[in-house]
């Protein structure tokens, strides 16, 4: 479990738990406030294993949210959204069409065909939302899908990457929909202008910091 301080003394903590869900082990995240609100973000798979850490850090969900549509990210969904169902199931307005159709989606690569119903909210670039009393920007970076998205908590200093960055890397591009240009543009403009302190949680792959990345990320140099 990691903890992360709100700005001042007394704030509010943003509590993070990662679990490593499927067979490529991706990272979902459980966020909030320990017996409180909170978000899953990217259920990829084990949807009953989301479903016992929420419930065992007492998260009352009020958000699956989903950094882009592929089918690593989103395999669990369904399932997971049956059994939480105040949740509203929430990602970016150009990967909407991703939870439908496993050719988008990837799944038919990989040998599945998963299908999702619609999500309840679409988001964009800029949408802000409440969550445990912390204020969550919603920070549109497309290259790896059209509409891959993260997820940022400025007053806790943390960053929910998704597979636009990653500890020593950035997205895939090669996919269809996948565009270099894009990728680079957008974490140079939106991302590596953070505190250098934020904290990063990507979709795969240990943690790392907004700093760390500027100074060794062989990608971004």
């Amino acid at each position: 479990m990691k903890h992360h301080g709100g700005p001042e003394p007394g704030g509010r903590e943003l509590l993070v738990r990662v679990l490593h869900v499927g067979a490529m082990e991706a990272c979902c995240y459980l966020a909030g406030e320990k017996n409180g609100e909170g978000i899953v973000i990217d259920p990829g798979d084990e949807a009953d294993r989301i479903a016992e850490a929420a419930k065992l850090m007492g998260l009352a969900v009020k958000y699956i949210i989903c950094t882009h549509g592929h089918a690593d990210h989103i395999a669990g969904l369904e399932k997971l959204r049956a059994g939480l169902p105040d949740a509203k199931v929430a990602i970016h307005a150009d990967d909407a069409e991703m939870l439908e159709r496993p050719s988008l989606n990837l799944s038919l690569f990989l040998g599945g065909s998963i299908k999702c119903k619609p999500a309840g909210l679409l988001l964009h670039d800029g949408d802000t939302f409440d969550v445990a009393g912390l204020q969550m920007k919603v920070i549109h970076v497309p290259g790896h899908t059209p509409g891959g998205i993260c997820l940022h908590f400025p007053a806790a200093n943390v960053l929910f990457s998704g597979d636009v960055l990653f500890a020593g890397g950035i997205g895939r591009t090669d996919f269809p929909g996948g565009n270099t240009d894009l990728l680079l543009a957008g974490i140079a403009e939106k991302l590596l202008v953070l505190p250098p302190q934020t904290a990063v949680y990507p979709g795969h792959g240990p943690g790392t910091t907004i700093g760390a990345e500027k100074e060794t990320n062989p990608f971004l140099s």
